[in-house]
Order: C-alpha cells, then structure tokens, then sequence
C-alpha cells in the first residue's frame, strides 16, 4: 500500500536540527505537508523550511501542551532529540532531559491520534540487554520503550554515527581530523539525508513499516581512511590524530567511555540490508562529492577567517 499524500500532514519535531531537515525536505519533495516544529520560528534554519514550503510552528519538546496543540490534525509524526553535547542544547542538557523530551512528543502523538509515528533512535539501543552500553544509547533505548508502551503505531530508525560528524570543530582542528576513535579500527557511518529518505519511504508505504525497527548505515571506514578520503576530496593534508582517551576523560567520563565503546565493540548495522530497502544511500566518497566536501571547505574557510581576525 502506498498512502496518497494529498491532504496528509505529518508533523516533524525537531524540524530545524540536522536530522529534521533532511526529513522536512524528502517530505516536501514528496507531496507530504510538513508541519514544521521549532522554538524559534523566527530563526534562519526555521525561515528557509518555511520557503521551502513547510508550515512552521512554535513549540517546544519540553513543553507538552505545545506539542499536543501541534499535533493535532496530523496523520504523522516524527520525532528525533538531541543528544547530550549537540549543538544547541544548553550545557546542563542532561540524558534525562533527552529521555524526558522524546516522551513528551510520544504523548503528544498518543494524544492526537497519529497515525505513524517514526522516531530515530541509535543502532545498537537494544544491545543493553547484553553489556554496558555509552548513555546516549541507553536513552534512546528508554524513548523506544516508551513508545512501544503507548501502543503507538510506530517505526523506529537506529542509525549509526553521522559523516557530518567531520565537517567541523568536532573532528577538525588544527590541520588535522583529531577524535578519540582507533585510527584502524574501521567505524560504521552514515548520511544524515539518507534518514530523511528512509522516513518518507516508511511514510509512503505504512503498513510495511508500521511496526518495524531497522538500523541502518551506509558505510565502514576507519578513521585514517576518512582523514584520507576528505584530504583527497579537498586536495590538502589532512593527517589523522587520535585524542589519548585519558584527555577525553578529563573532561567527560560517558564521552570517554563512549568512544572506547566504539573502539571495542561499535555498531553492527547491515550495510548490504540498508542499501535494499534505499539503494541510494551514500557511501563517504558519494557523500564528500555531493555536500560533504562543500560543508567541510566552508567550516575550514570560517576557522581560517576567525584565526586572521584574532
């Protein structure tokens, strides 16, 4: 079954972050009606998806009215929250509060009457059962629960790590990619725009998806290689260093842990199963030619003006 888009909206929580805009986007392309969510419909991110189409709207994931009053009259629904340390969350963001947000846009749609509700978790969020997981997956594993409690009618995402994790001071300083990933220790990864391909499709065809949990990844690279790849692309050196985890520690106890994680363990999506269900997902090279590239030349650019005006 393919649903006929004319007269469905579906809302987007999170609308104006990375993921959100990707899925704003594929949904517009697609005939869907976005209902944009932000708390700052003012902003810039906010005012290019509202000329692109989408309906922006004011609210706030900690704050529930606002979200029911959104929601309603809405056939979808989907739902991502940051994560401890993203960009834009206020340095005391806690796990709880992620936890606490992505509950609050699971009642909201509980609420309403939303028909498919998609929400992007991590790969790997169930593996808790079996060993100690890095926080930011244990709280996505706790949003899963929630929605599985509510009844909703549902499909989870579980990505891996982002390619746009590199394109900025993240990875990116001082003339090297710097993380504390092992250099050879090869690490899944994935386009933030393929989620957003992902999600229409699991729109446009519900009763395949409703009801299904898929990791998914576009790629496996170590971290040489994507310093390696990014050079060749840009036409510079671009060593790799790793940070010593010890340093990371000093400053966090969970993003220590986290990167010796993927240093050990890591995720374990099926590449070959991502690209049947979106044959167009990217690997890094298809990613650095199309936008990744551009996005990692512009930050470069930014940090060189910065260092001449200081």
């Amino acid at each position: 079954m393919i649903v006929k888009l004319t007269e469905k909206t579906v809302v987007v929580a999170g609308a104006t972050g990375l993921q959100g805009r990707a899925v704003t986007h594929h949904l517009l392309r697609d005939g869907w009606r976005v209902r944009a969510l932000t708390r700052d419909p003012n902003g810039p991110q906010a005012t290019a998806l509202a000329r692109a189409g989408a309906q922006v709207v004011r609210a706030r994931m900690e704050d529930v009215d606002s979200l029911r009053s959104a929601a309603e009259g809405a056939w979808g629904l989907f739902s991502v929250q940051p994560t401890v340390g993203s960009p834009g969350t206020a340095p005391d963001f806690t796990a709880d509060d992620e936890v606490r947000w992505g509950v609050n846009v699971a009642e909201a749609a509980h609420a309403a009457g939303i028909g498919h509700f998609v929400f992007t978790s991590v790969a790997e969020a169930d593996r808790h059962l079996e060993e100690k997981l890095p926080v930011n997956l244990i709280s996505k594993w706790r949003i899963e629960r929630h929605i599985a409690a509510l009844g909703l009618p549902a499909t989870i995402l579980r990505p891996v790590s982002f390619m746009e994790n590199f394109t900025g001071g993240y990875a990116l300083r001082n003339g090297t990619l710097s993380t504390g990933l092992a250099p050879q220790i090869p690490q899944q990864i994935m386009a933030v725009d393929d989620v957003g391909a992902v999600t229409a499709l699991a729109y446009s065809r519900p009763k395949e998806w409703i009801g299904r949990t898929v990791s998914l990844a576009g790629d496996a690279l170590t971290p040489v290689q994507i310093a390696a790849a990014i050079g060749k692309a840009l036409g510079i050196p671009l060593p790799y260093v790793q940070i010593p985890i010890d340093a990371i520690r000093s400053l966090s106890e969970d993003f220590a842990y986290a990167n010796e994680w993927l240093n050990e363990q890591g995720y374990r999506a099926d590449i070959p199963g991502t690209r049947e269900i979106h044959p167009g997902a990217m690997d890094f090279s298809t990613w650095l030619e199309r936008t990744g590239a551009s996005q990692i030349a512009a930050f470069l650019d930014s940090a060189r003006t910065v260092g001449q005006d200081t």
